[in-house]
Order: structure tokens, then sequence, then C-alpha cells
């Protein structure tokens, strides 16, 4: 089990459950130290003082906060202190919406709560919320307090848990006026071509249909270099051209993707022809070849790629 990140109770109305919150994923990003690069040895950060030239200890290090002028306002910790939110050890539920109703643009950080103990009270309760979350598909809105931070939570059934995401506050997404609409209205054959290609490449949400890919290639640089050969540098990839007849190509997109009609072959539904794929970037190829688990697709080159797809 994850090691928990908050400890507290779940309320609403006058129901309190005794629950721990744990993360929901797992950073599996690869890490690298600083390192000199003439002695191998790593390299440590200081803190110089750009008056005095002179290391400031960390115990004696400010906050200023930057005004449009560039005059700086200096902000105590006392300062902060004042601001800090009421400290609570509660998760407090104030209203329940749809969960269809919730843009996922709102979403922040995801983490699951858990009952704390065996206690059949609080067992009962727990699965209570859960089944009915999941029966009446809404979502709980709150706020609760982790460390300093204040911040607004959504919870909803998952996999028999609760789930608890972090949200964005409403200030922190853009509005859509303030983004620019992107090109004419396309024709109704257009849609309706596009609706048929979807269609067609439409499967069942598997996440581990889809592999970090430049993870995998960053692992084999490690391997490489751990046994002291050497890494070629990539080909440089030509950016595809954008597509001048958007129905010839949908069209050709759709009538590849049919039995028959993709390759000699034609035993995939997904095989696409050769004048598409080499217009593709050798990212998208990899993509792609991850969706029809070509064997060793991580070491191909772009060529091989489409010779493998095609």
């Amino acid at each position: 089990m994850p090691r928990p990140l908050w400890t507290g109770s779940l309320s609403f109305g006058l129901v309190n459950v005794p629950v721990v919150l744990v993360t929901a994923t797992r950073d599996q990003a690869l890490r690298f130290r600083q390192l000199n690069e003439k002695t191998h040895r790593p390299v440590e950060v200081k803190r110089f003082c750009s008056a005095e030239d002179a290391e400031v200890p960390y115990e004696q290090v400010a906050h200023g906060y930057e005004l449009d002028d560039g005059n700086l306002v200096i902000v105590t910790d006392e300062d902060l202190e004042t601001v800090e939110p009421r400290k609570t050890r509660t998760v407090e539920v104030d209203s329940f919406v749809p969960l269809a109703d919730v843009d996922p643009v709102f979403f922040d950080h995801p983490y699951v709560l858990l009952p704390i103990g065996d206690s059949e009270g609080t067992l009962r309760a727990y699965q209570l919320l859960v089944e009915v979350m999941q029966s009446s598909e809404r979502a709980a809105l709150g706020r609760f307090v982790m460390r300093t931070k204040e911040y607004l939570v959504l919870l909803r059934a998952r996999g028999g848990r609760l789930a608890l995401t972090t949200l964005l506050w409403h200030d922190e997404v853009r509005d859509r006026s303030e983004i620019a609409p992107g090109g004419e209205k396309p024709s109704e054959a257009l849609v309706e071509q596009t609706v048929n290609l979807i269609e067609a490449m439409g499967v069942e949400w598997d996440p581990t249909r889809y592999e970090d890919h430049y993870r995998e290639r960053l692992l084999a640089v490690i391997e490489s270099k751990r046994k002291g050969g050497t890494v070629k540098a990539p080909e440089v990839e030509k950016e595809p051209a954008p597509t001048p007849d958007l129905m010839a190509a949908l069209e050709a997109t759709l009538a590849g993707m049919k039995p028959g009609g993709g390759g000699s072959d034609g035993a995939s539904k997904r095989r696409s022809s050769r004048d598409e794929l080499e217009g593709l970037t050798k990212q998208q190829l990899q993509e792609r070849a991850a969706k029809e688990d070509v064997s060793g697709r991580s070491k191909m080159t772009k060529d091989e790629l489409v010779d493998a797809l095609s």
C-alpha cells in the first residue's frame, strides 16, 4: 500500500468516516544527477546574495513579491502564517453534482480515500458512500487542508473505492473566449466522413495498450551506455505537410482501414496506405506500431516502421 499522505475523516451532514489519503499515481520518470562535465562529480546548488556576493543561509532567505513596476513587497514567515487556512483533519463535503457535468479540465491530481481500521461501522459507512455515489452517478464537492494549503476536491466512486481528485479553482482555467477559434465551420460532408473515420478507429478504453515510448528509448540509451556502447543520433524528421485535400485524405484513410483495402494481405483493419504512413512522424509511427503490437518497434528506424505497418 502506498505511504499515507494525510489522515482524518470524511464528513457530510452528521456522518463522519475515518479515512486515510494515498496517491493514486506513481512517478515513473527517470531522474538524473547534475554532474560536472569534466570531473563527473555531483554539482551543489548554493544561494548567493547578488549585492554582497556571499552565500545566504536558508534561515535568512526571505520572501519578496514582485510588483508590476519591479518593486518588491517583503513578506515574512509571520505574515504568511496569518493567511494559512484553518487546520482541520476533515474532508468537508458541502454538495453533490452530476459527475458528467464536471469538465475534466478542472481535474488536478488523483488520490484515493481508504477507510481506517476494521470497525464494522466505519466500513459500512464507507461502502454505503461508494454504492450510493456509484448508483446515482454523482460526485461530491468539498474542501480539505493538507499541509498548509486548502484544496477544492471532487470525490467519486471508482473501482469500489472513493477517489479524491483535487480541482483547479475556476480562475485557474482559461475562459474559452480567451482562446481563438480554429478556422471556419466545416462542411456537413467533411463532418460525416470524419465521424465515419472516428467510428472505424473506435476501440474499448484499455490503458495498457499505450506505452511511454520516450521512457523506453531513454532506458535503452542508459543500458547501451552502461555496456560501454555509443548512441546513434536520431534521424532528422521533416514535419508533415498540411493536408491539401481533407476529403481525399479521409476517404483514402477509410479505404485503407477496410479489410482488403490497405495492404496486399488485407489482414488488418488498421493497416494504412504507405503514402499515408510516410507522411507521419516517427513518433506517430511508433504509436501506431504500439497499437498493433509490432515487435521490436522501439529500435526501428522510420523506414522500418513504415515497412512493418504497411
